[in-house]
């Protein structure tokens, strides 16, 4: 299910808005947890020069920095992924803009018009479907979705794993001299 431009109320099954060309696409968000970045860079899948622009923006410096970590901002720097400083970004549209009248898939919260940029058409999604779609160029049908998720299967307790504070090093030893 996707939320259709611009409005977020206008729900529709992602069969109906299939085949759409998308421009460009926002990971990011204080909704995008760190499993759903994980995923996302599965799913580019170490492809170069992806047919869409894509933004990634992590809501920390925390998530961030272990994304660095694992590996995953390598995938996103092989697709050519523009990589934003942790925070809102495109979601508020304050901090950068897509193209004017860009298509896009996003992350965020909201599609209202112009909040990502001018005349923009903005369709709301999972992380997971703006990385398949930034491969495509377009959004996919059903199918497609399903089989491109089908790498995320094998490999899903890892990939959404959450951050425990108390068992990243350097985080635990900070809380430690606290004490």
């Amino acid at each position: 299910i996707v939320c259709c431009p611009n409005d977020p109320d206008d729900a529709k099954f992602l069969s109906e808005v299939a085949g759409t060309k998308i421009d460009e696409a926002f990971i990011g968000s204080c909704m995008t947890n760190i499993g759903h970045f994980r995923a996302a860079a599965k799913l580019l899948g170490g492809q170069r020069d992806i047919p869409v622009k894509l933004w990634v923006a992590p809501p920390t410096k925390m998530d961030q920095n272990e994304l660095i970590k694992e590996g995953h901002y390598a995938a996103f720097g092989t697709a050519g992924a523009r990589t934003e400083m942790p925070g809102c970004s495109l979601c508020m549209g304050n901090q950068a803009q897509v193209r004017e009248g860009a298509t896009v898939i996003s992350t965020s919260t909201r599609n209202f018009p112009n909040r990502l940029g001018k005349n923009t058409n903005v369709f709301l999604g999972s992380a997971e479907l703006a990385a398949i779609a930034s491969r495509l160029g377009k959004l996919p049908t059903k199918e497609e979705y399903l089989k491109e998720m089908g790498v995320i299967d094998a490999d899903k307790a890892s990939v959404y794993r959450y951050m425990n504070f108390n068992e990243i090093p350097e985080y635990a030893e900070v809380a430690q001299s606290a004490t």
